[in-house]
């Protein structure tokens, strides 16, 4: 099973970005996403940014995050 950690990127610069789970910050690769701004909300998978989500999708990760 592949496992995705939601984020929220704060900051862009040079296909990278910064990002924000959950308290861990880290920088990861976002050159699979076009138009990334701070304040977006990410999917992230080995170190790379895979899809961008809604603030609806976040709540719901969280959701289940918490469960397990």
């Amino acid at each position: 099973m592949c496992v995705g950690l939601s984020a929220r990127v704060i900051d862009v610069n040079d296909g990278t970005a910064l990002i924000d789970a959950s308290g861990a910050k880290r920088r990861i690769s976002a050159e699979l996403i076009d138009d990334l701004e701070p304040g977006d909300y990410v999917m992230v998978h080995a170190g790379i940014a895979i899809a961008k989500i809604t603030d609806s999708d976040q709540d719901e990760t969280n959701k289940i995050m918490e469960k397990l």
